[in-house]
């Protein structure tokens, strides 16, 4: 059976033991909670982990308009983008902020910049099933209390969200290739033998004595 955003609500509303619906314009109370919070909960659970399959890539151009000060470039985001990774690079000076009224990469890094972002996905049936019942489930906490009025309920979902997020985010892992994390600046002079000993302790750069 295809994903849709009525079949992930109809999850929720299982867990909190109600009828299901056939759309979420249905003139029903529990179609108009499940609308109403929907997008926000789904935008909400994208946006909190680097999910494999929101995953995408672009090449901004920078905006006409440079920053006040500080900075020479901006660069506007994706109209879907709900999370920067910034990439792992000693140094970076991105900085987010609002540009001319919209998000934007601040930065003095060049005339386009390549970034990649997790993206917000409309379309459910892109979303790894472990995704799935973990927004269902916390769709249901969110619900539960107009719905049901039942804390002991409440508390459940609470703990079962927990639990399926956490397996949720061991699977995505499992899928990923670690990347390799920039090395501090110790440790990388020390690799190449760049740190050495002065009178005025100990320093970072091209040296004489090897620690």
């Amino acid at each position: 059976m295809a994903i849709s955003n009525v079949t992930i609500c109809n999850l929720a509303l299982q867990k909190l033991g109600q009828s299901r619906i056939v759309s979420l314009d249905e003139d029903n109370s529990n179609a108009r909670h499940c609308n109403v919070c929907f997008e926000t909960l789904r935008d909400k659970e994208l946006r909190a982990a680097m999910w494999n399959f929101a995953l995408k890539r672009a090449t901004l151009a920078a905006s006409a308009t440079a920053p006040d000060f500080k900075y020479s470039y901006a660069f506007p985001l994706p109209s879907d983008a709900l999370r920067i990774i910034f990439p792992p690079r000693l140094g970076l000076d991105w900085k987010i902020e609002s540009h001319e009224g919209s998000p934007a990469i601040l930065t003095n890094d060049g005339s386009s910049l390549e970034i990649r972002y997790v993206a917000r996905i409309t379309d459910p049936t892109k979303f790894d099933m472990s995704f799935v019942e973990m927004l269902a489930c916390k769709i249901a906490w969110h619900l539960c209390e107009v719905i049901t009025q039942s804390n002991t309920k409440k508390q459940a979902l609470a703990d079962e969200y927990t639990d399926l997020k956490k397996e949720a985010k061991r699977l995505n892992a499992f899928e990923r290739i670690p990347e390799e994390q920039p090395l501090d600046s110790w440790i990388a002079a020390r690799q190449q033998g760049s740190i050495y000993l002065t009178d005025r302790g100990w320093m970072v750069g091209a040296g004489g004595s090897d620690y």
